[in-house]
């Protein structure tokens, strides 16, 4: 409200001001500086170059010239009441190409306009420290908007000296540094946010001295501490937003002093104790964000007695609902999360009045029962109910609606096939329902969601060999349909835009067809654990956006080609039945050069999202899942089980981002290459059950990262290197059965007497009957023998006397 009417009073302004013609121009010093400005902004481009930027890739500055009025420029707002016609707003946001980076600095000239009431100079990639000192010739300015930038250091103080400024918007930049006191000084602040700056350190009490202030928004920062009580003096105060910090203690118990409260936003915080009764006291209150907080205690049901509330946020606390509880809300919601409040029993009954409900999230309650009819009566515009006991079939009333943008029906114990009307709610962007017991053949009215953009079918039991079939162009980008029945050729009528295609863990068959090339933004793609046969393609290998490639446990023949750079950082190729050669172009693939980084993915919009199905690897030895939102900050290359031969080529020293390599169960033979001591982020590595021999690197002391590590069953021989890691390396499991490997990992001294040679003999015989024993599957062996162990089941074999006596004899002799 705050916000639309001071753009509101400037534009009236503005528009008055136009009323006014005198044949006169702006300032000469007005229109230097702008020319001087756009001249550094734009430079003097190389027309010969791409990467140069011109005024005519930057929308509104080509009208900027020195032989024309600067009044009459695009973007520029001049005050023609007054003879001299001074500029007084700038919208400059957005100016620099999205790709593009430009100094903080090439504000500088604009920053002598003192007329200055309005600078919008937002969504520019704009880096450095902002000049401080020209900040402090705005005077004037009543509107200033700076966020979607990079601008870094502490926000200068100056910025506190701009007394008639109303609107302060410093989203997503790289302050950092202390909000200063000197905020307090703003007296006719009417509008301050500070949103996603990173500014960390405590609230300042002095922040309570802008009594005029309407709108507060600390939003995405780091600030900690206590909510400072000085808040509560802001009288005139209409939208408090401190969500997303990490402040702590309770809610102060009178923030129902803010009287004129139309918004109190302080989700996704660490604060604690209960929902302070004074919040009844905020008649005018509209939105209530509590979430994601360590609150406590009941839900007060005085909560819907206030008569204007809307937007109710509760979800991820501490907090319960009084299962007696019977409510009749005075209240009409558009938006409720009750997620995590214990909630049991049926869909509560109140909510059949609140028929204006917009957004419902009763996800991870203990809700049970099936979905009333009155429930799919209403027009929901998103409906979670994920981590229920929820049953039943789904109501074909609910797909009725033309407004339903989100189900989320995920982890309970719905059943039945979906209803064929299930297309005409065509407006559904999410479409969840993973982790329940339908079946049947998926509906072709599916094909009708124009704007599906996630599908999550998996762990249900699904079946057939038709598949809805959507527009080449369609939004969708992530389907998952793993964990079913279906059968068939790999479906491909998903669209070409899918970046995410999880198809694992079905029965789908025959080869791996050609048009899997045509998806040029695809980034992961699942197909482990079916029936697929044929060689490996190698244009799958040229899908340049590819980044997880799971192949895992199909019927894949021939050999590996070879590799360009591609973006691949997780590979899984293991339990096929691939020959030949580790290709040395693997030493290529440039997304396991570098070390991952975090990436955005869709969950950090709908927070909700967060049980999307994970990518199951070999990790350190067992299967184990990554989750989908965080792919990018692992790599791994898995070619175990196959029947690969020849030499481990030393190129894959060169994946320095490694974190997991596995060549285990195949016929490789020659050295362990020296250059895998450059794999610097490696966390697990397996080459056991090959034919390698030669001494084991002494260049593994520099993998500071290596936690496990399996070489048994090879033909390796000398002495196991010390220092670093290796040192911790101490289980003898993960060097058995080679042919001569010594060291103190293993208590088999390199410098042996001849007559302790029989002994040692003595000693690989034990080795060799331990894997003799059977138990268990080579990929679960050694973590299986250790459970067994701990829990004291494993009596002591002859074999393993005699190894004790070993062991004292050793000891005697070391006394010695």
């Amino acid at each position: 409200m705050a916000k639309s009417n001071i753009l509101a009073a400037f534009l009236v302004f503005s528009i008055a001001s136009l009323s006014y013609n005198p044949c006169l121009s702006c300032p000469e010093d007005h229109k230097q500086a702008l020319l001087q400005f756009k001249s550094m902004l734009v430079g003097k481009p190389d027309r010969n170059s791409s990467n140069s930027a011109d005024d005519t890739s930057i929308f509104g500055i080509e009208t900027w010239n020195s032989s024309s009025d600067c009044c009459r420029w695009m973007l520029v707002t001049c005050n023609l009441r007054l003879l001299s016609r001074p500029v007084i707003g700038l919208d400059l946001s957005a100016l620099v190409p999205s790709l593009a980076q430009a100094p903080a600095s090439v504000l500088t000239p604009l920053f002598r306009i003192r007329n200055l009431a309005k600078l919008d100079i937002s969504s520019n990639s704009l880096q450095g420290e902002i000049p401080a000192d020209g900040l402090a010739n705005l005077t004037r300015l009543v509107y200033l908007d700076m966020r979607y930038n990079s601008f870094s250091g502490s926000v200068p103080s100056q910025l506190f000296h701009l007394r008639n400024l109303q609107y302060l918007d410093l989203t997503a930049n790289l302050f950092s540094g202390n909000l200063s006191s000197k905020v307090g000084a703003l007296k006719n602040l009417r509008f301050l946010n500070l949103d996603e700056n990173f500014l960390d350190g405590e609230i300042p009490m002095e922040i309570g001295n802008l009594s005029q202030l309407q709108t507060l928004s600390l939003r995405q920062n780091k600030f900690s501490g206590r909510i400072p009580l000085s808040l509560l003096k802001m009288r005139d105060l209409q939208v408090l937003d401190l969500r997303n910090n990490s402040l702590s203690s309770e809610i102060p118990a009178r923030i129902g002093n803010l009287a004129n409260i139309s918004t109190l936003a302080l989700g996704h915080n660490n604060l604690t104790g209960g929902i302070p009764a004074s919040v009844q006291q905020m008649e005018r209150l509209e939105t209530l964000r509590l979430d994601g907080n360590s609150l406590s205690g009941d839900i007060p049901a005085w909560l819907f007695d206030i008569k204007g509330l809307k937007n109710l946020f509760l979800g991820r606390n501490n907090l319960t609902w009084n299962n007696n509880a019977s409510i009749t809300p005075k209240c009409l919601l558009s938006k409720l999360s009750l997620r995590s409040c214990g909630l049991v029993g049926n869909i509560p009954d109140w909510l059949s009045t609140q028929n204006t409900l917009d957004f419902l999230d009763l996800g991870d309650n203990k809700l049970e029962g099936t979905i009333p009819q009155w429930f799919a009566e209403i027009d929901f515009g998103s409906i979670i109910l994920s981590d229920n006991m929820l049953t039943g079939s789904l109501p074909p009333l609910l797909f009725k609606s033309d407004s339903l943008s989100v189900l989320d029906l995920s982890r309970n114990n719905f059943f039945g096939e979906l209803p064929e009307n299930i297309g005409n709610a065509t407006e559904i962007m999410l479409l969840m329902l993973g982790s329940n017991n339908f079946f049947g053949q998926l509906p072709e009215s599916m094909s009708k969601f124009r704007r599906l953009l996630m599908m999550d079918l998996s762990d249900n039991n699904f079946s057939g060999d038709k598949f809805p079939k959507f527009d080449p162009d369609s939004y969708l980008f992530y389907v998952d349909l793993s964990f079913n029945k279906f059968y068939g050729q790999i479906p491909m009528s998903f669209g070409e835009g899918i970046k995410l295609l999880s198809l694992g863990q079905n029965e789908f068959s025959g080869e791996l067809p050609a048009t899997l090339a045509n998806l040029s933004s695809l980034e992961h793609l699942d197909l482990r654990n079916n029936r697929i046969t044929g060689n490996l393609p190698g244009f799958i290998f040229q899908i340049s956006t590819l980044k997880t490639l799971n192949l895992r446990n199909n019927s894949l023949e021939g050999s590996i080609p070879n590799v360009s750079s591609t973006s691949l950082q997780i590979l899984d190729l293991s339990n096929n039945n691939l020959i030949g050669s580790v290709p040395s172009t693997f030493g290529n693939l440039t997304g396991m050069i570098e070390t991952p980084k975090t990436f955005f993915f869709i969950s950090d919009i709908f927070t909700f999202l967060l049980n999307l199905n994970d990518v199951i690897v070999n990790w350190k030895g067992s299967m184990r899942p990554l989750a989908s939102k965080n792919l990018d900050i692992y790599s791994f290359l898995d070619m175990s089980r196959n029947q690969l031969s020849g030499d481990i080529p030393a190129t894959l020293g060169n994946l320095r981002g490694l974190k997991t390599l596995s060549l285990s169960y195949n016929k490789l033979f020659g050295r362990i290459p020296m250059s895998f001591g450059s794999l610097e982020n490696l966390e697990s590595l397996d080459l056991s059950h090959n034919h390698l021999s030669g001494e084991i690197p002494e260049t593994f002391t520099k993998l500071l990262q290596l936690s496990t590590l399996d070489l048994s069953n090879n033909n390796l021989a000398g002495q196991i290197p010390s220092g670093g890691q290796m040192d911790r390396m101490n289980d003898p499991n993960d060097f058995a059965n080679n042919s001569g490997l010594c060291g103190v990992q293993i208590y088999v001294s390199c410098s042996m007497p001849s007559s302790l040679e029989s002994l040692n003999e003595e000693h690989h015989e034990s080795w060799f009957s331990w894997e003799g024993a059977g138990i268990g599957f080579p990929l679960g062996l050694f973590s299986t023998l250790a459970t067994i162990y701990f829990a004291g089941f494993l009596s002591l074999s002859p074999t393993q006397h005699k190894m004790q006596n070993h062991n004292q004899r050793r000891r005697q002799l070391r006394r010695m």
